[in-house]
């Protein structure tokens, strides 16, 4: 509906995990990473957790699009299934038609599996909202990772869904298949307003936007609170203040009218959550941000110690506040941005 208005060809900000308008920040990128790492040298059972909204989806959708064409790939999108229910849906996959019980069956795709990886195909099996299996199927799931040889995996398997996965496999009669796990992931919600303005920014440039300065500073940090930096509820307020900015006519979306869409998504954040350098510049001016006594000592200056400042061997590490002269602390910011040893450019090469 707003798409003219605003000069796009597509809509940037739905609900559906269109990999189309991936965005590849650091968290985002570390994730795919990991997964194509996991598949290329074919581990056998991977686990990607993340919150609700966080596009787990969207990159599993992003990798099912480039895997090449030896990859043959089954993607369960409804894990309520029963033992039978889940072993037809696998059936189709590798194209079993001919079974009449379930031994019957598990030989049969011993030898489909056995002979694919002789050929050099793989075969993966992508279970989302993996949280919702039932304890009987995750053991059937345990027990297709014994289609193996002395050196590889036959079957590579990636559950995904929310952190109760995580809870569900360290139950103490799921031991076993948590022992199977050769690789986790984690999906992160974007950590910060400066990666909530480059996503937005992204899906605006991606929607055919020529100026994806729609939203002010202001606005961007205030999704980001609002949000907290979940890419779903990120889509959501963007989404509906830009039909909200369509109606009223106005070509740029300021934080007044995201506080309006957030108020009516009941999305706004609660008040001791506000970061103080959104308030007006007089209400700061006219605070005080020092005691009496630190306020003399400043301008005494009547601390002569040095700062001595300790690295840390880590980038995440978090350090201590370091003295100052003035007797004011100075907190260093830590490095946002992850190292990934793996290039994306990779995703999609021959498996």
């Amino acid at each position: 509906m707003y798409r003219e208005f605003f000069g796009l060809e597509d809509t940037p900000f739905t609900l559906t995990p269109d990999p189309r308008f991936i965005v590849f920040t650091p968290s985002y990128n570390e994730v795919l990473a990991s997964l194509y790492y996991g598949l290329e040298n074919a581990k056998g059972l991977i686990v990607l957790t993340g919150e609700v909204g966080t596009g787990k989806t969207t990159a599993l959708r992003w990798i099912l699009r480039r895997l090449d064409s030896s990859v043959l790939a089954a993607y369960i999108f409804n894990p309520r299934l029963s033992i039978d229910e889940f072993y037809h849906h696998v059936t189709q996959m590798l194209g079993i038609k001919d079974w009449d019980n379930k031994a019957e069956l598990l030989m049969q795709m011993g030898k489909v599996l056995e002979e694919r990886h002789r050929r050099g195909l793989r075969t993966v099996l992508i279970i989302d909202e993996a949280h919702e299996l039932s304890d009987f199927v995750l053991e059937e799931i345990r027990l297709l990772m014994n289609f193996e040889s002395d050196n590889a995996k036959h079957l590579q398997i990636v559950l995904t869904g929310q952190p109760e996965l995580r809870d569900k496999l360290n139950q103490p009669n799921l031991r076993q298949l948590k022992q199977r796990v050769a690789l986790r992931c984690k999906m992160h919600a974007l950590p910060t307003s400066e990666e909530v303005e480059r996503y937005i920014t992204e899906r605006l440039l991606i929607a055919g936007s020529d100026q994806p300065n729609i939203f002010t500073p202001g606005a961007i940090d205030y999704i980001y609170q609002c949000a907290e930096g979940i890419p779903r509820q990120i889509n959501n307020l963007c989404d509906n203040s830009m039909l909200s900015s369509y109606a009223a006519g106005e070509q740029v979306v300021g934080r007044k009218m995201i506080e309006e869409v957030a108020d009516n998504l009941d999305m706004l954040p609660a008040k001791k959550e506000v970061i103080v350098a959104d308030k007006k510049m007089e209400e700061i001016g006219s605070a005080r941000v020092l005691t009496p006594e630190a306020r003399e000592e400043l301008w005494k200056n009547q601390s002569r110690v040095k700062p001595v400042e300790k690295k840390s061997a880590f980038k995440s590490e978090k350090q201590k506040p370091v003295s100052r002269p003035n007797g004011a602390s100075k907190i260093p910011f830590d490095d946002l941005d992850d190292e990934i040893n793996l290039e994306i450019e990779e995703v999609g090469g021959l498996y």
